[in-house]
């Protein structure tokens, strides 16, 4: 049943990462040297990129905002509901949501390096290890449990062979092992 319950868990948060990872968009617009802006896959940008994002936009990448003002929620992140007003030299987080307000961004943390991956990371690692009690139960049970069903067996050979109540060695060997 633990098993079961543990195998169950990992799923879930295997699913709720898996829901974190679509949150981020899979492309961005850059800006040029122009000032027009090029839809270009999150793959293709650099530190130091300039991004704009639209009213409504999920925020494509971490990084510093340089133009612009809005409302960012910040609700994937802090679980707090209310958003967060945002200009000039704010910084901003990939996969948040842009409120009403056009921001230009210069991208700052990407792939690995985006908070996004990090707390993804982090997920996985914890969802991969075990917490010191956990360790000690599995030491204990590694022990406790073989040596309970050798004393079990041996109540019950005794009883029936030195006894020869089979009945009794029986009934008593369920007692050890409860």
């Amino acid at each position: 049943l633990g098993k079961f319950v543990e195998v169950r868990a990992k799923g879930d948060a295997g699913a709720a990462v898996e829901r974190l990872l679509d949150l981020s968009p899979k492309t961005a617009w850059r800006l040029d040297a122009a000032g027009g802006a090029v839809e270009v896959p999150l793959s293709d940008l650099k530190r130091g990129d300039r991004v704009r994002v639209q009213p409504g936009q999920t925020i494509p990448v971490d990084g510093d905002v340089v133009d612009g003002e809005s409302e960012v929620d910040e609700s994937m992140l802090t679980g707090e509901s209310a958003p967060v007003a945002k200009g000039p030299g704010d910084r901003v987080v990939g996969a948040t949501l842009n409120g009403d307000g056009g921001l230009v961004i210069e991208a700052k943390r990407l792939g690995k390096e985006s908070a996004l991956e990090q707390i993804v990371r982090l997920a996985l690692a914890a969802q991969g290890s075990k917490s010191g009690v956990q360790r000690l139960a599995d030491r204990v049970s590694s022990v406790f449990v073989p040596v309970v069903l050798a004393i079990a067996l041996a109540t019950f050979l005794g009883w029936g062979l030195f006894a020869g109540d089979w009945n009794r060695a029986a009934l008593n060997a369920a007692a050890v092992l409860i």
